[in-house]
């Protein structure tokens, strides 16, 4: 960074500005150092999160690591190490060294935290951020000399309050709001948003937070609201907290109206906004009668996990469920005096107004289910904010000292059942401070009257609200607390239900340039189904039927919450047909016998299509998956390609894509009207084996409804799901692979694998089926007699090393017998060129590739692995895989 320095796109401080003070002036002088157009080039800096304060520079964009940990042992050695590391200097006097040390490893041993099991380590809190700066960094003059400044005041989340965000400006009118979104366009910066100031991303390190608390209305709180309105006699459904702002009801708001009344962001008839692409404002565009609440607590001891379980499962199925919409039950889950308690309390709203205060004995389940309650008050719409028993009732009341906590809200159906109360109590016995507790807030009711897709708040069939330890088991995620900590990004995929998609292309068209790039992620939408069904078969066998049945299927399987939809590849042709010949399209698209009798014109039309266009086949393949990008799975009928999924998978690579070929006998294919019997039976079988077979002779549906509940919906398995997201699991691999299998393991005489990634899951599933395991090895591992032949670099190989050339691989003469049925098992598939050295290997042995299945734990098809082998002649061997990845 000296005088006279070229200019650079990218300059790095990874970890090295510690002790660099101003840090400011430091990053300054490298801005000086960019190429001269703005915005190509970068000053990135990585540090720790807490410690980063830069005076006023703006950053262009930020990622954090929240939970990020240093490990150290807890020996006198290495905390004199890594001490001083820490500090940033060591001591030069020996006598002040060795006693300042001491001090330190007491420091280090009183502020380090230890994990069950590893007591002789020390675990620190390590959060990271990365802060790239352009040369725009130092333009927040220009927007400070417009819009007047703010304080940290307005911010009430206390993780929120530690961070320092580059200025906080506080607009008194629509011309500054618009100032600050053109000076972030013109800059190339995000924003952050104080409304309410809970969130726990309204200030952000480094960028500029807007305050709108002048505002009347987009600054005003949840308690301004409900006073204002009992003034006139009304109510809005709005949340539990007087000081929530406008996150509330924008992302939904739920609270004790909500099952009378709906969402607070249902009640919401219009909108002016400052529009985020350039500026401009925007115009966007039933009443209550406030009510009287009557509220009852009950607290109950729990003894143990099975007193849990009877009391929540008697909570719900008794209680909750039977509830009528003016009464609001919420459940508290929670730890004091060393004991399990469960809070109940009951929250019933009226018009009427009884004498404030005064029980009115009304019988009610919960009393004769729990006892008298603890207590009973009667307050109006203000008051209610003050009963909420974690306010007042737990732990002394949590609404006296501020606590702060990272909570997020997920959405849950019958939480009495036995599993969902196991992961309830496990919680709260894991809970990592003593004033942790669940708050499971009742929903349903008016919340389902509103259609899924009628607002942004896509999640509406749901009975409570809990928190996040419960995400395998929800019906959907609170999106009003989500943010840029990557912890989000997984919960951000359920925060919408099926607008999901919509929302992430409004956002796209709405705030181009991500000037709130620090709200709740809307990350990209995958653009193809998760799983394609290409429904092959011939004439008259029925992939049409068959394919809608299991579209019906599939989407009415309450546990998967799955979209579906089948498109005909061959459409298109047909509508160009029969623009060109004047045929009937509805006929030919609806008519069989019709669509019989063009079937040959139809042939001729598209083969002169795909000689003018080479690439045809995929741009009608492409398209269809265009059309669907929406839909969870995809099912495509008419396709007649030989190995299809070889011949397309690399096209959707972040897909699992399949071929389900349906067979029927001459006799039933002629009953349905099929013009193409003799001589048109054979299939291609043999020679490219689909993914799976369906036999569809039968008469009815049911056999059709069988097939996709035991074979289509098992790719959804929540064990798949879990296989993809985890590190390890080698007992859950093992045991989909033998799951997964199509054929019948009491058949397959041999497990081989290749050295060395098979080796692991191929030995424990030989032992699991109880079958014989051949290792392949390389060249001159095994000994004499053997049987090699030469094989390329795998695609994981020559990524790893710069030796690209061939080797051998070696199988022992006499383990793998003439004829045998082998299953060969491998960790990826990728280019195929290990896949195919061992089915060459195998075929020295005497084993066809009819005779061999492929089972692999995960496949890219990109590299295009399946098309390789079918070129060279293995396409007949079956593969499988149980995880599909995009990318290398």
């Amino acid at each position: 960074m000296g005088d006279g320095a070229d200019n650079f796109n990218v300059i790095l401080f990874c970890h090295s500005m510690y002790g660099m003070k101003p840090k400011s002036s430091f990053i300054k002088r490298a801005l000086e150092l960019l190429v001269e157009r703005p915005g190509s080039g970068f000053v990135v800096v990585f540090h720790r999160e807490e410690t980063m304060h830069l005076d006023g520079l703006t950053c262009h964009q930020t990622a954090s690591f929240p939970t990020g940990v240093t490990r150290v042992a807890d020996d006198d050695m290495v905390l004199d190490r890594f001490a001083p590391f820490i500090a940033g200097f060591a001591m030069q006097d020996e006598h002040a060294d060795k006693s300042t040390r001491a001090e330190w490893r007491k420091v280090c041993r009183t502020l380090g935290h230890r994990e069950q099991g590893h007591q002789d380590q020390l675990l620190f809190s390590s959060p990271e951020i990365m802060a790239a700066f352009t040369r725009h960094a130092t333009a927040l003059t220009e927007l400070t000399s417009q819009v007047p400044l703010g304080t940290a005041d307005g911010a009430k989340n206390r993780q929120a309050r530690l961070r320092r965000p580059a200025s906080i400006v506080r607009p008194t009118d629509i011309r500054h709001v618009q100032q600050c979104v053109c000076w972030a366009l013109d800059h190339g910066v995000g924003l952050t948003i104080i409304g309410g100031g809970h969130s726990g991303h309204c200030l952000w390190p480094n960028v500029v937070s807007v305050d709108m608390g002048a505002f009347d209305q987009a600054g005003c709180k949840t308690g301004g609201i409900v006073c204002k309105a009992m003034a006139a006699g009304l109510t809005v459904p709005m949340g539990a907290r007087p000081s929530v702002g406008a996150g509330l009801w924008l992302q939904g708001g739920i609270g004790h109206l909500a099952r009378l009344h709906g969402l607070a962001c249902d009640a919401i008839v219009g909108a002016v906004m400052v529009s985020v692409a350039d500026g401009r404002v925007l115009c966007i565009g039933r009443a209550c009668l406030a009510p009287v609440y009557s509220i009852r607590n009950w607290v109950i001891p729990l003894s143990d996990r099975r007193e849990a379980q009877l009391r929540l499962g008697d909570f719900d199925k008794l209680v909750a469920a039977k509830s009528p919409r003016n009464s609001s039950v919420d459940a508290y889950l929670y730890w004091e005096r060393d004991m399990l308690c469960l809070g109940v309390s009951m929250i019933e709203s009226s018009t009427s107004k009884p004498a404030f205060g005064a029980p009115t004995h009304t019988p009610t389940p919960m009393s004769s289910l729990f006892g008298p309650e603890d207590n009973y008050n009667t307050v109006n719409g203000v008051g209610l904010f003050g009963t909420e028993m974690y306010m007042s009732g737990m732990h002394g009341g949590h609404g006296g000292d501020k606590t702060s906590s990272f909570k997020r809200c997920l959405f849950l159906k019958h939480i009495g059942e036995a599993n969902m109360i196991e992961i309830l109590v496990t919680a709260i016995e894991a809970r990592p401070s003593p004033l942790c507790y669940l708050h499971l807030l009742q929903g349903s009711g008016a919340v389902c009257d509103v259609a899924a897709d009628a607002t942004a708040f896509g999640c509406r069939d749901w009975d409570f609200a809990c928190v996040c330890e419960l995400l395998p088991l929800s019906s959907g995620v609170y999106g009003a607390d989500l943010g840029p900590d990557p912890r989000d990004a997984a919960l951000a995929t359920k925060a919408f239900g099926p607008n999901r998609p919509r929302l992430i292309r409004l956002k796209q068209i709405s705030d181009p340039r991500k000037v709130l790039a620090y709200a709740c992620p809307l990350v990209k939408a995958p653009m193809v189904p998760t799983l394609i069904i290409l429904v092959t078969g011939e004439s008259c066998a029925g992939k049409d039927y068959c394919a809608d049945i299991w579209v019906s299927v599939i989407t009415r399987c309450a546990s998967a919450k799955l979209t579906a939809r089948v498109i005909g590849i061959g459409d298109t042709t047909k509508r160009e047909y029969a623009e060109a010949t004047g045929a009937n399209l509805q006929r030919l698209l609806r008519d069989r016998r019709y669509k019989e009798q063009h079937r040959a014109a139809l042939t001729a039309f598209f083969q002169e299509q795909l000689r003018h266009r080479p690439q045809l086949r995929e741009e009608h393949f492409l398209n269809a998956v265009k059309d669907a990008m929406d839909m969870d799975v995809l099912l495509i009928t008419g396709m007649r390609d030989k190995a299809p999924v070889a011949a397309f998978s690399h096209l959707v690579p972040s897909s699992r894509l399949l071929e389900v070929r349906i067979q029927a006998s001459n006799e039933t294919r002629r009953a349905r009207g099929s013009c193409q019997i003799s001589g048109d039976n054979d299939d291609g079988t043999e020679c490219y084996p689909p993914s799976l077979l369906f036999h569809n002779d039968s008469i009815g549906n049911e056999a059709a409804k069988e097939f996709a509940q035991t074979h289509l919906l098992a790719f959804f398995h929540e064990n798949l799901q879990r296989l993809a997201s985890m590190p390890g699991g080698l007992d859950l691999c093992t045991s989909l692979l033998q799951a997964h299998f199509t054929g019948d393991w009491a058949k397959v005489d041999l497990v081989a694998c290749c050295e060395v990634g098979g080796f692991v899951y191929a030995s424990a599933l030989a032992l699991r089926v109880g079958a014989s395991l051949a290792l392949i090895r390389e060249t001159g591992k095994l000994p004499p007699p053997t049987i090699s032949v030469r094989k390329t670099s795998s695609h994981i190989s020559s990524c790893a090393s710069h030796d690209a050339g061939e080797k051998g691989i070696e199988v022992g003469r006499n383990i793998v017998p003439s004829g045998a049925s082998v299953v060969v098992v491998d960790d990826v598939l990728a280019t195929g060129k290990t896949l195919y050295a061992v089915l060459q290997l195998l075929h020295e042995a005497g084993v066809s590739a009819d005779k061999v299945n492929v089972m692999v734990v995960a496949e890219f098809p990109i590299h295009r692995g399946r098309e390789l082998l079918r070129r060279r002649g293995f396409g007949g061997a079956r593969i499988q895989s149980l995880l599909v990845f995009d990318g290398a």
